[in-house]
């Protein structure tokens, strides 16, 4: 008798060094996005002349709303692609499949998440878009209703995703466990050595890194009680089995994400 669609083998255990190393890879990947991509490039290409790059903040003489704006939207952009290339893998190895999913997730969550953490403490991305709007309180509470009506939309969006697309059934608790409790542990280790080399000082660690990233990321740990009722695998997933290669080249990258980019670095127009 043939195993169900979704099932690995039951002497097969998932490797943890390996769900680590992609986990590494997602959240670097998630990081620049919003960083590079989303705050520093918008900011060079819309007239500033020169700024410093971190992995806890872009920090320049010129800001502006579209600016700060810039990191969520990026990662919102991100999380689509992966979404359609999530969608479309459909003869990829499940160690890459996996790296979609968590991609998806790191992106949809820091987007999202922003829009409640800075209708909460006024503080961060969020609040330096709507400073100085009229009615900011009304502003405020609007970011806290859509941020909880959008981050609970991708929470059952990655979810769902993590059965159809990567195979593991709603049936194997301990495995939904695993392949999410890593990546959130791996996320928050990340941000942590990374943040603590930044140049603006270890306050921003703690007041915005190290909080959006444990509590941006803390989906990951419930999200598997909103799976809808009769989600069922669409794609086989074997277990992810170890692979030197992924973890070589997060470790290869991490070094330089940590030790260079994680203390600053100058960008000219």
């Amino acid at each position: 008798m043939s195993a169900p669609l979704g099932s690995a083998s039951p002497q097969t255990k998932d490797d943890a060094l390996t769900v680590c190393a992609i986990s590494v890879l997602a959240g670097m990947l998630a990081n620049f996005v919003h960083e590079g991509l989303g705050h520093a490039a918008i900011a060079l290409l819309t007239g500033a002349k020169s700024g410093v790059l971190s992995t806890v903040a872009w920090s320049s003489a010129q800001d502006s709303r579209l600016v700060a704006a810039g990191g969520t939207l990026a990662n919102l952009a991100a999380g689509l692609i992966f979404w359609v290339a999530l969608r479309s893998a459909k003869s990829a190895s499940v160690r890459l499949r996996f790296f979609l999913l968590i991609s998806l997730a790191f992106n949809l969550f820091d987007g999202t998440g922003y829009f409640l953490f800075s209708g909460f403490t006024n503080f961060g991305d969020w609040a330096a878009v709507i400073a100085g709007l009229p009615a900011h309180g009304w502003w405020r509470a609007l970011l806290v209703i859509f941020g909880i009506a959008s981050y609970f939309g991708a929470v059952l969006l990655v979810g769902s995703a993590r059965v159809r697309y990567v195979g593991v059934p709603r049936n194997e608790p301990r495995r939904l466990t695993k392949l999410t409790l890593l990546p959130y542990l791996t996320s928050i280790f990340l941000a942590c050595a990374s943040g603590l080399f930044n140049p603006i000082g270890m306050s921003l660690l703690w007041q915005s890194a190290l909080p959006a990233t444990a509590g941006g990321h803390s989906g990951l740990l419930w999200m598997k009680y909103y799976i809808p009722k009769g989600t069922a695998p669409e794609r086989p997933s074997d277990a992810i089995s170890r692979n030197y290669v992924w973890v070589a080249v997060a470790a290869a990258l991490a070094v330089p994400f940590i030790f260079v980019l994680g203390r600053g670095i100058a960008l000219h127009r």
